[in-house]
């Protein structure tokens, strides 16, 4: 069976030690305001002009890294994690797949509709916050309750 978009097996684990670390980062970021010093960075801000003349200066912006860098970890370890071959890959895993992937996308559409008519204000924000990561959480939750129930099967 051709493979080609998956990554090897062995990504799997690189992705679960990317992802655990970055969860709890952003985490501890988003309801206790954690930033470890390196994550926080002086990035050139905007050009101003000086009203006494005609001169341009440029503003230096503090800006805290930590969510983006928590974010890109989470969805660069989940990726990994989804889109790592089995040991075993062959057309039964295919389908398998193929059918968390579908499921994982209705769910997160079904999750966002009740979000957007039960949810207002900054709470909607921190709602599509998770939805981000809710088709790669649900697909992997899914698709590993799939294997782990079909093995069950074989077994009998």
């Amino acid at each position: 069976m051709i493979t080609k978009w998956l990554f090897p097996h062995r990504f799997r684990l690189i992705g679960w030690l990317v992802f655990i670390p970055s969860a709890i980062l952003g985490l501890a970021n988003m309801y206790d305001d954690f930033s470890p010093k390196w994550f926080v960075a002086d990035i050139l801000g905007s050009s101003m002009t000086v009203t006494s003349g005609h001169s341009v200066s440029h503003l230096t912006n503090i800006q805290n890294l930590t969510d983006e860098i928590a974010a890109i970890g989470i969805i660069v370890g989940l990726l990994l994690v989804a889109f790592s071959k089995e040991k075993v890959e062959d057309e039964m895993i295919s389908r398998l797949r193929l059918e968390a992937l579908q499921w994982s996308v209705y769910a997160n559409y079904i999750i966002l509709m009740i979000a957007i008519v039960t949810v207002y204000d900054m709470a909607f924000f921190s709602v599509m916050i998770y939805n981000m990561f809710t088709v790669l959480l649900v697909f992997i939750a899914r698709f590993r309750w799939l294997i782990h129930r079909n093995s069950n099967l074989l077994m009998l």
